[in-house]
């Protein structure tokens, strides 16, 4: 077994629906891929803030805190800024994606999106994240 498959890929998965999240979830965890889920944007924010992700997937509309409210905070902490985030939503608005891009999301799939595209960019981000 290479080192790679050794060290699990750490995703934090945001997403306030449960079918789609155990979706997500269920389609990205495997030996080399571990998913946490939160179901608000309060609960992502201290997992966020209290655990080491590769990789943060979040929707834009959730409860208590919404995702571009969550993405400013985590890109404006030295600690948090670094890790990758991606808004995964149905808002598809040019307006909407220019917010989250301004908040310093590092991407946006739009809902629904292809599980293809989603494991690719997963694959890539792993891969990264694995280069010496």
């Amino acid at each position: 077994m290479s080192a790679e498959a050794q060290v699990p890929f750490h995703i934090l998965l945001v997403e306030d629906e449960p079918v789609i999240r155990e979706l997500v979830r269920s389609m990205l965890s495997d030996g080399a891929v571990d998913v946490v889920c939160a179901a608000d944007g309060i609960e992502g924010l201290k997992l966020a803030k209290s655990h080491l992700f590769h990789l943060i997937l979040m929707d834009v509309v959730l409860p208590q805190l919404d995702g571009v409210s969550v993405c400013r905070i985590l890109k404006s902490d030295p600690v948090t800024a670094s890790v990758p985030l991606y808004m995964l939503t149905a808002k598809a608005k040019k307006s909407d994606v220019e917010s989250a891009t301004q908040a310093g999301a590092d991407g946006y799939i739009h809902k629904p999106f292809r599980g293809t595209e989603l494991m690719a960019l997963v694959e890539r981000l792993r891969l990264e994240a694995a280069a010496p």
